[in-house]
């Protein structure tokens, strides 16, 4: 059974994530040096070297939990100084539940499987729960990376406080009234959303940008979840080499004809066919599914600076509109005047920030889909050659039987 505290060498097998983030390391660089699974959390070690004023040490270590990530988060999204920026997306949950369903279903049905078919398929199940918890990993990695990598988010207060206040920072989960709360205003910002997308858009360039954004984001999430069908469709087909095999090594045993060594040389085949297939169902996830995750995650974090802009933009029009009614009365005039002006430097400073912002995030999401699928195009031709290899093999070894 899969323990419920589990210790993970993450140095192992990093995720690419990380290459994208160009840190300085004169500056500043961090890294999660060791994390902790444990039956409810994941306490992740966050390890930072720094020449940077605004700390107290060159190098230092603290213990942080998926919350305290949340918090941070937060802390960027809530703060109206970065309205013109792309704030990072917060890294995903961690969510072990589907890892230890499987296990405990595998579990359940040890008696109908022989003990080959049963370890095997274990071993794959804790390959998996590893795989996904070195991601899990990584994702909260990069997330403090791309911080430290921005010129205004990295001299953050609360994110010198989050690397390097040695207690606990105290972070609790929402209360039903913040929950309530929270729902209300996702509820605004998706009617605001709908609102704003028929917004007449003043800029050529921030409308091509919008309407790049809502296309790009629903055709990578279709992508992701073709991506995600076909990793699922290589595990039902490991698990299928797994029963091929065990069954033929069982044939093996009880058939004393001339065919027990077809049966074996069948089942060495497939159990060949099963390591290589699993070899190129991570690749597969981890050059290609991870990559348009990140990027369908990554793009609603653009779209978001794109609905905080419009918001400023709808303000602005209605601080003019407001603007001309109280010259043409005549009243309230200055305070009008004040407010319009505020809104507009602003609504100013937004859309400068906020070109780029944008023109970094294709530079970066070029640069990363480039690297990944020539990386992922490079694996797929490898394994191919395996696989050609490995029936080329067992072609030679029939002919030899026969």
């Amino acid at each position: 059974m899969l323990t419920a505290e589990h210790n993970v060498d993450i140095n192992d097998g990093k995720q690419q994530h990380s290459d994208t983030v160009n840190l300085n390391e004169s500056d500043i660089s961090i890294d999660i040096s060791d994390a902790l699974s444990e039956k409810e959390k994941v306490k992740f070690t966050v390890h930072t070297k720094s020449k940077l004023s605004i700390f107290q040490e060159s190098e230092f270590s603290v213990t942080r939990q998926h919350e305290e990530f949340i918090w941070l988060h937060d802390r960027y999204n809530e703060n109206e100084e970065y309205a013109g920026l792309i704030i990072p997306p917060v890294p995903p949950r961690p969510d072990f539940d589907s890892s230890r369903a499987k296990l405990q279903k595998l579990s359940d049905s040890e008696g109908s499987l022989t003990r080959e078919e049963y370890e095997k398929m274990k071993q794959e199940l804790e390959a998996e729960y590893l795989a996904m918890f070195k991601k899990t990993v990584s994702m909260h990695e990069v997330f403090l990376q791309r911080l430290a990598a921005h010129p205004i988010f990295r001299n953050d207060n609360n994110f010198r406080v989050f690397l390097e206040y040695k207690e606990d920072l105290s972070v609790r989960g929402k209360n039903a009234k913040e929950q309530i709360t929270g729902f209300f205003k996702t509820l605004t910002k998706t009617a605001d959303e709908v609102l704003l997308a028929n917004q007449k858009e003043t800029d050529e360039f921030f409308e091509r940008q919008k309407q790049f954004l809502l296309t790009y984001n629903t055709k990578i999430k279709e992508a992701t979840a073709a991506a995600d069908k076909a990793t699922r469709t290589q595990k039902n087909m490991i698990d299928t080499y797994i029963k091929l095999s065990s069954g033929l090594n069982t044939l093996s045993t009880t058939d004393k004809s001339d065919l027990t060594k077809y049966f074996l040389l069948l089942a060495d085949f497939f159990e060949k066919a099963r390591k290589l297939e699993s070899r190129i169902q991570s690749d597969t996830d981890l050059k290609l599914s991870d990559t348009l995750r990140y990027y369908m995650r990554d793009s609603k974090a653009a779209l978001d600076l794109m609905y905080r802009r419009s918001r400023c933009l709808a303000d602005f029009e209605t601080a003019n509109k407001n603007l001309d009614r109280a010259r043409q009365k005549n009243k309230d005039v200055q305070q009008a005047e004040t407010t319009q002006q505020h809104i507009k430097t602003k609504f100013e400073t937004i859309s400068g920030k906020a070109k780029e912002e944008l023109n970094d995030f294709k530079t970066r999401r070029v640069q990363m889909f480039r690297k990944n699928l020539i990386e992922f195009t490079e694996l797929q031709v490898k394994h191919t050659k395996a696989q050609i290899q490995t029936i080329k093999s067992f072609i030679q070894q029939s002919e030899t039987l026969a």
